[in-house]
């Protein structure tokens, strides 16, 4: 009795020939043996696989040592920036004081007679009933109490009220505590020029017992009429506004300060002078 062979058997059979052809063909293509062969057709997928790991592991460590390449250049640059931008403001302050400097030997030649000692201000100390700063230099550079601070226009800033031997404290012509004997150039009507600020007129000053028919035009130039602490001609302010006071027999005005005390960086101390 014949035996049949089933189709699963034929199906078999036939996948082996053909293998076995497949496997003589790549043979004498490739000059290697068939189980060399066999060998390295079933290891091609790892191989693919581990050589694109290899790549990903590679692109990675790029990555990072760029990364980090970059992250110091960028640190570098943040450097050269800060670097940069301390020579400009430096460059600007040397500017700001060359300036100065400029027009306060104007000043100097105008007033041979007058020493004075430039000093930076390094602190401030005002609120609503004070107004005054702290300056760099003292006693150790001749500063003393009751000298007056100026800009290099001639304007006042105000006072020395106390001094050590590196540092000095002057009160601004701002507080209500300061009060300095005034004249309006134009007419010479004399007054007393002081802080506006117990007041409520914040930034303002106040020149108080002015005669009553007093004429008072806006942007009048105030003086100093000269005394021991403050010498001749030095510009207060000008005035603003006028009116009678609460007595009713006198008149006063309202001043905008000469100097500008908000862009202040630096003031003259004047330490000794002639009174004309």
């Amino acid at each position: 009795m014949k035996k049949h062979i089933s189709g699963k058997a034929k199906w078999l059979i036939v996948a082996s020939i053909l293998t076995a052809m497949l496997i003589t063909v790549v043979w004498a293509v490739n000059k290697k043996r068939p189980g060399e062969t066999l060998v390295q057709t079933a290891l091609a997928p790892f191989r693919s696989a581990g050589s694109t790991l290899v790549r990903q592991v590679e692109r990675y460590y790029d990555y990072m040592f760029k990364y980090e390449t970059l992250q110091a250049e960028n640190e570098e640059l943040r450097k050269q920036i800060v670097s940069m931008e301390e020579d400009v403001r430096s460059a600007d302050s040397l500017q700001r004081e060359n300036e100065r400097l400029h027009q306060l030997l104007g000043l100097s030649e105008e007033h041979e007679d007058w020493k004075k000692v430039s000093a930076y201000i390094i602190s401030w100390d005002s609120t609503n009933w004070k107004s005054a700063f702290t300056i760099g230099k003292g006693t150790n550079s001749g500063i003393g109490e009751n000298m007056v601070a100026i800009t290099e226009y001639g304007q006042v800033v105000g006072k020395v009220t106390a001094a050590g031997p590196n540092w000095a404290t002057v009160t601004t012509v701002l507080d209500s505590s300061l009060g300095i004997s005034a004249t309006v150039a134009s007419t010479g009507y004399n007054g007393k020029v002081e802080g506006a600020l117990a007041t409520g007129s914040e930034g303002l000053l106040r020149m108080n017992y002015l005669p009553t028919d007093a004429v008072l035009r806006n942007n009048d130039q105030v003086l100093t009429t000269g005394s021991t602490v403050y010498p001749r001609g030095l510009i207060i302010g000008y005035i603003t506004d006028a009116d009678f006071d609460e007595t009713g027999v006198a008149k006063y005005a309202i001043l905008r300060p000469a100097a500008d005390l908000d862009d202040l960086e630096q003031v003259f101390i004047i330490t000794e002078y002639e009174n004309q």
